[in-house]
């Protein structure tokens, strides 16, 4: 039988997508979350590749980089498309969301304390342009499934991914925001609304990000 640990800090971030995996699957697996003075334990001791979080250890063997982390268990359990067009849309979409995230991040950086800077202006230059455009294409790949998820007619990892994201942001503007674009909070409830997902969400440790 494989062994699966996650390893990541004690909130939900880049780690949030294999545990959502995991539960849609249910699979077990070890939840290691770590204190920062525990990660600099790690990184002191090189055990991180690429010295940063999440890594996913499989048997043993270690794998970073959240995406491909998702790609490899989403093969693992079926829910990375049914074809293998259908696999190449799903990661084209994720891309298409780091893209996203990119291009938010300045605002990200300010709102959060990492960088100084006016937050309700980059808010307004910097985050609304970017989610308008990036979510404007979500909304368009769920309108062209037509079948409720974002590719194919069945549950993909991206899915998982954007529906996590949307989520976050309907709980900072639950009314505003998502005016334009319903079908995609529509998206984000019906996800969370799966009964794995919905249970591991309930459960779920609290934390702020």
């Amino acid at each position: 039988m494989v062994s699966y640990k996650l390893t990541y800090f004690d909130g939900r971030g880049a780690g949030e997508i294999c545990r959502q995996i995991f539960a849609f699957a249910g699979q077990k697996y070890e939840d290691e979350r770590l204190s920062d003075e525990q990660w600099a334990e790690y990184k002191a001791a090189g055990k991180a590749p690429y010295n940063q979080l999440p890594m996913l250890t499989i048997d043993g063997k270690p794998l970073a980089q959240s995406h491909a982390m998702a790609r490899y268990l989403a093969r693992e359990f079926g829910i990375n498309g049914n074809s293998r067009f259908e696999e190449g849309q799903v990661n084209s979409l994720a891309d298409q969301f780091k893209d996203y995230q990119a291009e938010v991040r300045p605002y990200l950086s300010v709102k959060f304390g990492e960088k100084e800077g006016d937050a309700d202006e980059l808010y307004k230059t910097v985050f609304l342009p970017a989610f308008k455009k990036h979510y404007g294409l979500f909304t368009k790949a769920l309108k062209a499934s037509g079948k409720g998820f974002l590719v194919g007619d069945s549950l993909t990892w991206i899915d998982l991914l954007i529906a996590e994201h949307s989520s976050n942001l309907l709980r900072a503007d639950p009314v505003h925001l998502f005016e334009e674009m319903p079908e995609m909070k529509e998206h984000s409830e019906r996800i969370h609304s799966i009964p794995q997902i919905k249970k591991w969400i309930q459960e779920r440790p609290v934390s702020d990000w």
